[in-house]
């Protein structure tokens, strides 16, 4: 069973932006979607492997820097083509005092489709 791991401390990630941290063998995109509320998905492009930690947030959805693939921080789908197995595998995000946690389940998940 995995553990939530603290990754950053409210107010680091500025609003409206991503980062990208290792958790249990993954990299997680953490996004500041509204204030005091975070979102944390896979990191990589389930295309060609871009981080969207680095691609533009907007209204619930990160942009891939690379080839313009949009997807949602709520939930991983790619926007596109809502219908595909495709998608960024949302992660279990929670707020203790000032700690962000993120828990990826063992073994990571996968990017090329829902869990």
């Amino acid at each position: 069973m995995s553990e939530p791991v603290a990754i950053a401390k409210v107010g680091e990630i500025p609003l409206g932006e991503g980062r990208s941290y290792p958790v249990n063998g993954t990299m997680v995109a953490v996004f500041h979607v509204a204030e005091g509320e975070y979102r944390a998905i896979n990191d990589f492009c389930p295309h060609m492997g871009a981080s969207l930690a680095t691609g533009h947030w907007e209204d619930g959805a990160v942009t891939c820097p690379w080839h313009a693939w949009r997807f949602s921080t709520d939930d991983g789908k790619w926007l596109d083509n809502p219908d595909s197995p495709l998608c960024a595998a949302p992660y279990e995000l929670k707020i203790e005092g000032q700690d962000i946690l993120v828990t990826v389940p063992d073994g990571g998940a996968s990017t090329w489709g829902r869990e």
